[in-house]
């Protein structure tokens, strides 16, 4: 089986379902459904020296994240789709 292993300052991410209905009820087809920009960490990379400066990652595999709506690149792996990311391209993560 493969998995996605990132470098350096890069976070693996699989995006949460979007709603698939509206408010008032109003089911969408998936086409129709804006990319959701909330998603879990599946895997993040070691950090280290970026571009010259010390890079800490932030981020832990299970957290759930905001990112930035056009970053990273789309990975299809098997049936599975994931986004990765530079750790910068998270704004934020959500916590319950």
């Amino acid at each position: 089986m493969m998995k996605l292993v990132p470098l350096g300052d890069k976070v693996v991410l699989k995006q949460l379902e979007a709603e698939e209905t509206t408010k008032s009820g109003i089911v969408l087809p998936g086409q129709a459904q804006e990319k959701p920009q909330q998603a879990e960490v599946i895997a993040v990379g070691p950090g280290g020296m970026i571009d010259g400066k010390e890079v800490v990652m932030q981020v832990k595999p299970g957290d759930k994240v905001i990112y930035s709506k056009y970053a990273g690149t789309d990975v299809k792996l098997g049936d599975d789709e994931y986004v990765v990311v530079k750790q910068s391209d998270i704004v934020a993560i959500v916590e319950d």
